[in-house]
């Protein structure tokens, strides 16, 4: 999955950085969710994260809940 997620940009996380790019997103879920997605700029595509789903339907819903709340705390 190859979702556009430039509209998390600009956001600030709850210490204060602020989210420019698909690299800092990725970091910052990895960080805080522990959930590893790749920058879309890897891909030429800077607005967009890849997402892999070669894993159970259990582990798939826990880590997009954790994503959920991780980037919920974006403001």
């Amino acid at each position: 999955a190859f979702p556009d997620m430039s509209a998390f940009y600009g956001r600030k996380t709850p210490d204060g950085k602020v989210i420019s790019d698909s690299l800092q997103l990725a970091e910052y879920v990895l960080d805080d969710a522990k959930v590893g997605i790749v920058p879309g700029a890897a891909f030429g595509a800077d607005a967009h994260q890849r997402f892999s789903y070669a894993t159970s339907n259990a582990n798939i819903e826990k880590g997009l809940a954790r994503l959920k709340e991780s980037l919920a705390k974006l403001v």
